[in-house]
């Protein structure tokens, strides 16, 4: 009620011109009395016909229309407010000027940002305005300004916000909130008010004719009644929520993990003393590799009220959560991260950046492995006047789930989908799965699984292999990467994914058997580049002769011979040499990272010994190959 509180609080310092509230018809004044007792009383919708029939009484009725307009404000009936904002100017503009401000945020919620400015302009020049009038004046005034600079240089004459809500089989007439969804969108999950403080989490499952009618998870994470967001992994195998589990936490609300298991989800875990503190943390989101956990939280020593933090897996474990820094936090608050499958792309919602006001949503791009770029506003309509809601944007990238209490909720806040804007969007995503298992057991193999990008040589995704050798990684699509796999006594295996031209929403699947390091075992190094008729490397070689570094070190008493081998383009006595040469400069590398060159040997074959059809492109490009082979151990 705060539109119509703004108006009471004023009507006393006001200066009638043509409109007299004292000479106001007693039967309105009588009516109008009644309609303040029903506001009091929280009745929003059934004053408005009690305002109505007050102005029906006395058409001059100045107070009860600027009542009025206040009532439609928060109902969200922008439109009504207005006309009657603008009714009350007409009969007594000097009376009625102090509503400019609330006139402006209604004028703001109807994406009249234009007029809005004018009209908080308006009221700012009002001469005895108190400290706290000009302060709000001023924060409004900030947020349209933003709107209309937002505005005309974010055209969205094609785009069209059209929210629609996910149905019975999801909401209720509880609130919904907090959805998240796996890769394949197979599993949905997300928060459900209940009863007091009771909160639930629960899913539903993809069916051939939709999503299934939702139901509370079973087992212990739902035992407490105290609950907040909750985020799957893209995976399907682990839930994150945030929870204040009685005696099992280190302060206020903390953050939890529970694993899938045969027989359900497994008893919650707290996540440590790295991640969780005496203060509230909440809100989790996890990376599509499972390295990298983003939240909200409140501890001393932020930016502002709450931050975002991060907390990076290495070897298994959570390391101390690192504050995301002041180009993302603010004096304000920064809640509700997410992390989009690409691991690129992070949406989550601040009142603090400039916006619209309230909580607006953003959107912010990695630079680096852990370096970002400035957030950016999403821009109306995804944000208005109002707090909005925190995102899930599915790994199509184009689809966005949020909750909202819009005219066609089932009760308070519904789960509802819209197109995602196409600036706001994240990269395209596809997904590689496959199992890794030793070559002649075809046990599985647990072992770092990484994907690099070859055009900036950066780490893209390393994930872990769980017990039974099965790997998941979503990445971007336009990008040529390389694919690695290592395991300490086994000889790495390497690949190249040229991805840049397949499409999105694809699947890969890439099984790997590993060879145990032995001696005459070969590997070729299928990464390894060098320009037409030269022995320089390509940058994008490191990749992988880094990967033989590591091999290396791992395993400090094994000796190799690298091979370098060519196509028949050129005398036997040119390729020949060249060959020598590519397999010497792989050999100095190697040497210039610290690897003994006792260990080291190295043989160019020229043309020999072809493994392709030397009459082809495709084949000249398998021969011109580098080879590594295990000569001692």
């Amino acid at each position: 009620m705060k539109h119509f509180l703004f108006c009471l609080c004023l009507i006393s310092v006001a200066k009638a011109q043509n409109y007299n509230p004292d000479a106001v018809n007693k039967k309105a004044a009588d009516t109008y009395a009644t309609a303040i007792q029903l506001l009091d009383d929280g009745a929003r919708r059934e004053v408005i016909p009690v305002l109505q029939k007050a102005i029906s009484q006395d058409a001059k009725f100045v107070d009860a229309y600027l009542s009025l307009g206040g009532v439609y404000g928060e109902l969200k009936d922008y439109s009504n407010s207005i006309a009657n904002y603008e009714k009350a100017f007409s009969i007594d503009s000097s009376y009625s000027k102090y509503y400019l401000l609330p006139y402006s945020i209604n004028l703001a919620g109807a994406a009249r940002f234009n007029d809005a400015l004018n009209a908080v302009n308006n009221f700012l020049s009002i001469s005895n305005l108190n400290e706290k009038s000009k302060k709000s004046g001023l924060y409004r005034k900030a947020c349209y300004e933003f709107a209309v600079q937002y505005a005309a240089t974010h055209p969205t004459a094609n785009y069209e916000f059209a929210p629609v809500n996910l149905g019975d089989n999801i909401n209720s007439d509880h609130s919904e909130y907090y959805p998240s969804f796996t890769i394949d969108d197979s599993i949905l999950v997300f928060t459900r008010r209940g009863e007091g403080i009771r909160e639930d989490f629960v899913e539903s499952t993809l069916t051939p004719n939709g999503y299934s009618k939702a139901a509370i998870i079973k087992g212990d994470i739902n035992n407490e009644p105290s609950k907040g967001g909750i985020n799957i992994s893209q995976d399907g195998e682990w839930l994150l929520f945030a929870g204040n589990f009685s005696g099992q936490g280190f302060g206020n609300f903390d953050l939890y993990i529970s694993y899938d298991t045969p027989t359900g989800w497994s008893e919650p875990v707290n996540l440590g003393v790295n991640i969780n503190t005496e203060f509230w943390e909440s809100s989790p989101s996890l990376s599509p590799d499972k390295n990298a956990l983003y939240f909200s939280s409140n501890r001393p020593g932020g930016y502002g009220g709450k931050d975002l933090y991060v907390s990076y897996r290495v070897n298994g474990k959570w390391q101390p959560a690192e504050n995301m820094g002041p180009a993302i936090n603010t004096a304000g608050d920064e809640l509700a991260p997410f992390i989009h499958a690409d691991n690129q792309t992070l949406y989550f919602t601040s009142n603090g950046l400039p916006g619209y006001g309230g909580f607006d949503n953003y959107v912010v791009r990695k630079t680096g492995e852990k370096n970002w770029g400035t957030p950016e506003n999403l821009g109306y309509p995804v944000n208005t006047i109002n707090d909005d809601g925190s995102l899930f944007v599915a790994s199509d990238g184009v689809t966005a789930y949020y909750s909202s209490d819009r005219a066609d909720t089932k009760g308070e806040l519904d789960l509802y989908k819209f197109t995602l804007k196409q600036d706001a969007r994240p990269a395209k995503t596809l997904y590689v799965k496959g199992y890794v298992t030793d070559s002649k057991t075809g046990k599985g193999l647990p072992c770092s699984v990484e994907l690099s990008v070859d055009s900036s040589q950066q780490i893209l995704s390393s994930v872990q292999t769980d017990e039974t050798g099965f790997y998941f990684i979503t990445l971007p699509v336009n990008k040529n990467y390389t694919f690695t796999v290592n395991r300490k006594g086994y000889l790495f295996y390497s690949d190249v994914f040229n991805l840049a031209d397949k499409p999105s929403d694809s699947v890969y699947e890439k099984n790997i058997a590993l060879n145990a390091v032995e001696l005459n075992a070969t590997v070729r190094l299928k990464n390894i580049q060098f320009p037409s008729k030269s022995f320089q490397l390509e940058p994008v070689s490191k990749i992988e002769l880094n990967k033989l570094v590591q091999l290396m070190n791992d395993n400090p008493t094994v000796k190799i011979q690298i091979n370098g081998y060519t196509d028949n383009v050129g005398s036997d006595a040119d390729n020949l040499k060249l060959s020598q040469d590519r397999a010497k400069a792989v050999v100095d590398y190697l040497i210039s990272r610290g690897i003994n060159d006792n260990r080291l040997t190295s043989k160019g074959f020229g043309e020999t010994n072809a493994i392709s059809d030397n009459s082809t492109e495709e084949g000249r490009a398998l021969n011109r190959r580098t080879e590594f082979i295990v000569t001692g151990l």
